[in-house]
């Protein structure tokens, strides 16, 4: 590997690790909230539960750059392919809540 690979891969490393502690304690403050309710029905509310819908999403997405950085020409345009695919039928609602629901 040259060094712009390794750098690349250490920098997607941490902010996959990074982004995978926030979602775990926003998955943990939602779950919490949904016993004790602490957090006020509202737009904070609203806010975080908007976060949850596509922070895992986000999460895979940089373990998933992490590893394509190592990958060949064909594995990251194949990546890329179905990353596009994701995004675009998220604009489809009703797409996108039949997969939601999978999970």
């Amino acid at each position: 590997m040259n060094k712009k690979t390794q750098i690349m891969e250490k920098v997607f490393d941490i902010l996959g690790e990074i982004l995978a502690v926030l979602t775990i304690a926003l998955y943990a403050v939602l779950i919490i909230n949904a016993n004790w309710s602490f957090i006020p029905e509202g737009r904070i509310l609203d806010i975080l539960l908007v976060i949850k819908n596509y922070a895992a999403l986000v999460v895979v997405l940089i373990v998933g750059f992490e590893a394509m950085v190592k990958r060949s020409f064909v594995f990251k345009v194949l990546f890329l392919l179905v990353l596009a695919l994701i995004i675009i039928f998220q604009f489809f609602p009703g797409t996108w809540e039949n997969i939601t629901k999978l999970f």
